[in-house]
């Protein structure tokens, strides 16, 4: 009898010991009653205070914001491996989780602390890191977070204070995965090149109607990522997770986009997401990933707890699947870095078939009525869950596909170009001499600009080409890329004018498109008649140009510019782009000699 009281003691006193320790490392969100996410410091410093009480975390940071805020990481692994070699050598999957990319939507870093507590520190699943490296950044855009406010999110339902959605310089760093124009963008590529995770959680809150799901999720599953990879995404993780959700009785579904906004019956609609976000650029790096989006109108803690068991749940199943989605990763950068995959025409843009099924949405009950202050419509929803049968137009076509070249080449003086091949990864050579180089390239017509600033640049909103091919003189300097590596697909997105987020249509090369030489009216006028004598089709050429265009037809000046540039004064290279595409496998392997 006497020994059973003292095992009762000691389990007491474990018991207390361990109460005791879980109270140490309560987060500054649990303290709040889960109505409050902290700022900046305090995430800073119980990040560092998990670190230090566990040989399985490491704090570190990734690079300094504009306002000179350092970019915080936790890594985690059970071995202390805590560089990339190490991690490899173990032959691990290196999962990334962000949060606060939008600062106003923290729940993944409070989840995200919670969770490394309770893997490493408290050790109550410390099996989470039997085969994956974690890298953890709590806040991505830290300048951003530090805009607290009250009022930065009309939208949604606690917590009590939150940060703001843009950087410092007013720039979303979820639109410039790709440009990489934001200081915060460029240290995350060279932390995301450098690691080349397996997998990316990122952690949002989405905005526009009621539903019951705690949880809408983004996953690149329809036509952006290579096929072996995107069946492996589609198959085993996200029914894995669905099924594991259902489990917890947390309700999940995909990203919700209606085809008219605010109105479920209008039915959803799916697409593909560009690289200038998360997924659509961890898709053509050939990785994997999950978009998690909490619902706005739950209460804070509902969505923190969603996030936390979305994020275990993965960490679960991606310990199962390690060893697959290391080989299909590994698989997809050879078949990318291959001539098979340059042989089929690549995809550069989605739109939607038009296809639909009939799924069931579990939305609210909802009202549409005409306001009378705006003369729109204002939905009202209720309390009252309603399963909706409507149309899920979920299927995606080709829109945009070109065949790829054996290889580019960009001209020395577009050095900012250049300069941001490293940053993600891309590998290439530098002439060490000008070459004569044989090339296909583009003209272009009918261009329009955006009418307004997109992200601190004017996007080009619609052009047509005309391919053309001749020989350049390409200067020292300028860079060679070859297309056999595994960054193809993100080669093919930066230089093909036509990929939605080309640096083309980022506005990198607007200057092209400029006029700087000028034929006076006085000396126009002459040369003009001169050329209608010695081409009879340019006369009727120029009556054509007036009679569809009234403007054209009532500017003197735009009509002697129009002979200027049918003239042989015209500048030669305007509207041309400056990128060659090298389509000879043997002139590329001359270049990087």
């Amino acid at each position: 009898m006497k020994y059973y009281y003292i095992i009762i003691c000691l389990c007491l006193i474990c018991a207390c010991s361990r109460k005791h320790q879980e109270n140490d490392f309560l987060t500054y969100y649990e303290k709040s009653k889960f109505l409050e996410t902290p700022r900046y410091k305090e995430t800073i410093e119980y990040c560092k205070k998990l670190a230090g009480a566990s040989d399985r975390l490491k704090y570190t940071t990734v690079g300094i914001s504009p306002q000179g805020l350092e970019l915080p990481l936790l890594i985690a692994d059970k071995d202390g491996a805590f560089d990339i070699n190490s991690v490899r050598a173990g032959k691990k999957s290196v999962i990334m989780i962000q949060a606060c990319i939008h600062p106003g939507e923290p729940e993944g870093k409070d989840a995200g602390m919670m969770l490394l507590r309770d893997i490493a520190v408290l050790k109550k699943c410390p099996e989470l890191l039997d085969h994956v490296t974690i890298l953890f950044i709590p806040i991505f855009n830290v300048d951003g977070h530090e805009r607290f406010s009250a009022f930065n999110r009309i939208n949604q339902n606690g917590p009590k204070e939150t940060g703001w959605r843009t950087t410092a310089k007013n720039l979303n760093l979820n639109r410039d995965f790709l440009k990489a124009d934001a200081p915060e963008m460029k240290h995350w590529l060279k932390l995301y090149n450098k690691w080349l995770p397996e997998f990316l959680i990122d952690c949002h809150t989405t905005d526009g109607a009621d539903y019951q799901y705690t949880i809408t999720y983004g996953i690149e599953i329809n036509g952006n990522t290579e096929e072996k990879l995107t069946r492996w995404m589609r198959d085993v993780y996200l029914k894995g997770i669905e099924k594991q959700m259902l489990e917890k009785n947390i309700l999940i579904f995909p990203y919700v986009g209606f085809r008219n906004w605010h109105d479920p019956r209008s039915g959803l609609e799916s697409w593909v997401a560009p690289p200038m976000l998360s997924g659509g650029y961890v898709a053509i790096q050939n990785r994997a990933s999950l978009l998690i989006e909490t619902h706005m109108l739950k209460n804070y803690q509902t969505r923190v707890n969603a996030t936390y068991e979305i994020l275990k749940q993965s960490l679960i199943l991606l310990n199962r699947e390690y060893k697959n989605l290391n080989q299909l990763v590994k698989n997809a950068d050879e078949y990318t870095a291959s001539q098979a995959f340059r042989e089929k025409e690549f995809p550069l843009a989605f739109t939607s078939s038009g296809d639909s099924t009939i799924v069931t949405f579990k939305g609210k009950e909802y009202t549409a009525i005409k306001s009378e202050l705006t003369g729109g419509e204002w939905f009202q929803f209720s309390d009252k869950p309603a399963d909706m049968q409507i149309p899920y137009f979920n299927k995606q076509k080709i829109s945009v596909a070109v065949k790829l070249p054996e290889g580019y080449i960009i001209p020395q003086e577009w050095a900012e170009l250049i300069e941001r091949l490293d940053l993600h990864g891309i590998k290439y050579s530098k002439l060490k001499e000008p070459k004569k180089i044989m090339v296909s390239s583009y003209k272009f017509k009918n261009v329009k600009f955006s009418a307004a600033s997109y992200e601190g640049r004017q996007r080009l909103q619609s052009f047509d080409t005309d391919e053309i091919k001749e020989e350049r003189m390409y200067p020292k300097g300028s860079a060679v890329i070859d297309m056999n590596q595994r960054t193809a697909r993100v080669i093919a997105h930066i230089l093909e004018p036509k990929a939605y987020d080309s640096f083309l249509n980022w506005g990198f090369f607007n200057s092209i498109f400029e006029q700087k030489e000028y034929g006076e009216s006085y000396i126009m006028e002459k040369v003009a008649r001169e050329m209608i004598a010695s081409n009879k089709n340019l006369k009727s050429e120029f009556e054509k140009m007036k009679a569809e265009d009234k403007n054209f037809a009532n500017d003197p000046w735009a009509m002697l510019n129009w002979f200027y540039n049918q003239s042989p004064f015209r500048d030669m290279h305007k509207d041309i782009y400056p990128v060659g595409r090298i389509n000879d496998r043997k002139d590329v392997e001359r270049l990087i000699k």
